[in-house]
Formats: C-alpha cells, sequence, structure tokens
C-alpha cells in the first residue's frame, strides 16, 4: 500500500502510519533498526528496491530524505508505503523544500524507532564529514559509497581523511568475497615465498585500491594496481611467488579461476555483488568495522597507487 501525504509534518506522518497499520490489522514488526537513506529524488527508487531486499534479512523502518529546492518556499510532502510495497519493513520517504530540504535531525525524529539503532545510509555523494553532519551524528553506523562519486579516488582519499570509528563504504564490502578466497590461499602457502603482489581492476574501482591496501597492510610487501577497463570492478590478483605464480582471474561473468603452478585450475564462485547483498552485510554489524579503518586510515597511504598496463590472463 502507498499512500501520500502532502503539506504535511513528520510527526503527522508517523500517526498517520501507526493507523494505516492498525486498520490494516497488521502487527508490529519485530524491526531491529532503523535505516536512513540521504539520497536525491532520481536515486529514490533505486535505493529503496535495495533497502527492501535488505530488510528481509534485517526488519527495519526505512526513512528517505529526497531533498528539493531550498529556495523554494518550506514544505514537507511524504509518502508511507507498508505491506508488500515495503519488503519486511514500512517506508516513509519525504520531499522536503525550503528549509526541509537539507538534512536535520528534527526532520526525521518523530519517525525514528525507539530504543532502536539508527544507521545513515548515502547511496550517491557523502556529507564532508559524515560523523559530523546532523544524521550521521545520531546514527551506530554511516555507509557510503565513494564510487558513485565523480571522482572514485578523490572520494577514497576523503574520506580517509574524515574517517570515524563506525564509518564504512560499499566499495569495502563489495570486496568480501575477494578477501575470502584471498585469505583462505594464503593460509595454504608460506608467505615468505611471496616476493610482490598485483591487483587489476577498474581504474574507476576503489574496491581495486582497497583491495591492494588490504594487502600492503597484511603482507608488508610491495604491491602494484593495474588498471583494466572502467566499469568492470575487480578483476584479478596475481601472487608472484618464487615457486610460480598464484593468480586468481576473474575476468568476466560470476566464475572466477584459480591458478596455481603444478596443479588443475579451480573454478570458483565469485560474483559481483549487488547493492543489497552489500547492504545486508553492513546492516549485521553494528559495531566499528575495524579491519576497514584500518585500511583505510594505515594501509591506503603506504599503497603504491600508480598503475601499470594489466597482463593479458
Amino acid at each position: 500500500m502507498i499512500i501520500d501525504v502532502q503539506d504535511t509534518t513528520s510527526s503527522q506522518l508517523a500517526k498517520e502510519m501507526n493507523r494505516l497499520r492498525e486498520a490494516g490489522g497488521v502487527v508490529a514488526l519485530g524491526r531491529v533498526l532503523t535505516l536512513i537513506i540521504s539520497t536525491s529524488a532520481e536515486y529514490v527508487e533505486k535505493a529503496i528496491l535495495a533497502a527492501n531486499l535488505a530488510s528481509r534479512e534485517h526488519p527495519c523502518r526505512i526513512i528517505v530524505i529526497a531533498p528539493g529546492d531550498p529556495d523554494a518556499p518550506t514544505r514537507l510532502d511524504g509518502q508511507i508505503r507498508v505491506g508488500g510495497d515495503a519488503g519486511a519493513s514500512d517506508v516513509v520517504v519525504l520531499h522536503g523544500s525550503g528549509s526541509n530540504a537539507a538534512e536535520s535531525e528534527s526532520l526525521i525524529g518523530a519517525l525514528l524507532l525507539p530504543d532502536a539503532p539508527i544507521v545513515v545510509w548515502w547511496p550517491h555523494g557523502a556529507p564532508e564529514v559524515p560523523a559530523e553532519s546532523p544524521l550521521g551524528r545520531i546514527a551506530h553506523r554511516r555507509i557510503t559509497d565513494t564510487a558513485s562519486a565523480a571522482d572514485p579516488k578523490q572520494a577514497l582519499m576523503h574520506l580517509r581523511e574524515s574517517y570515524r570509528a563506525g564509518d564504512t563504504d560499499l566499495s569495502w564490502t563489495r570486496l568480501t568475497g575477494w578477501r575470502i578466497q584471498m585469505a583462505a590461499i594464503l593460509d595454504g602457502l608460506n608467505a615468505a615465498d611471496t616476493v610482490s603482489i598485483t591487483v587489476d581492476g577498474a581504474e574507476d574501482s576503489p574496491s581495486t585500491m582497497l583491495l591492494a591496501a588490504w594487502f600492503t597492510r597484511r603482507m608488508g610487501i610491495p604491491v602494484t594496481m593495474a588498471h583494466s577497463k572502467a566499469g568492470q570492478g575487480m578483476r584479478s590478483v596475481r601472487l608472484r611467488r618464487r615457486d610460480g605464480d598464484v593468480v586468481l582471474s576473474r575476468p568476466m561473468g560470476d566464475v572466477a579461476s584459480l591458478y596455481q603452478h603444478g596443479r588443475p585450475v579451480q573454478h570458483i564462485s565469485l560474483p559481483r555483488r549487488s547493492d543489497q547483498d552489500c547492504l545486508a552485510e553492513e546492516l549485521r554489524r553494528l559495531d566499528p568495522d575495524e579491519v576497514f579503518g584500518d585500511v583505510l586510515v594505515n594501509g591506503l597511504p603506504y599503497t603504491d597507487l600508480r598503475a601499470v598496463v594489466p597482463s593479458e590472463r
């Protein structure tokens, strides 16, 4: 069910949401958190779709803020979604103009679930310092996505400068499968025999830079970046070893190939991750991601971010 409410307030929207649930005979959900999404109007539906799918694992209240024209008269229009249009959650979309066009705690205060953790997600664009923004100050976790920025590399470096415990980025979450596979491979090798590492990924992929920084922090050996075509994401990792190279390659599709000297080629499921998969993973934990913080703050400055021409495999 979708209900549009024009020229309203957040308090009136909260009352209307309760009325709709009572009138429909819907038992209150065991919602575990409040997810606030701050995005522009053109990305609202895409963000809601990802959040609704993630809510199947994490029932929550979703509050979407889509700021309008700050020079227009002050006004707040809302849209309430419950039932089949809201996944395992309830959704309220706020379109504000004038003084309501900016993010603020007062704009969404009446809609927050009592005694529930708060997560804020900026799918496109983020505040200068997420933790010091009006929404970031009240959040337990703050999720950004540097891959959606006009200059992902610059956005990632800026995130490093503004990082606070509780910040995370979906460019890091997209690497979970790669890190799991590489950790398993490294556990079966003698680290002393690895002399260098090459990470091959798209030139516009902050995930490539983060994976290189992860290797720098974990291995303490030279890490080189190679750039493939833009938009391809991660492509391969090559470990240069004294006893023969080890290569994990995913040039296309969802299956990667593992090449090891003297062994048959292994095929490993390594699908590209959707926004809803990454969001669902981030909602599983509300404590700071210490590994991400360490890689971002301490690993990135010591990583050689100059790219070379990738190999053909």
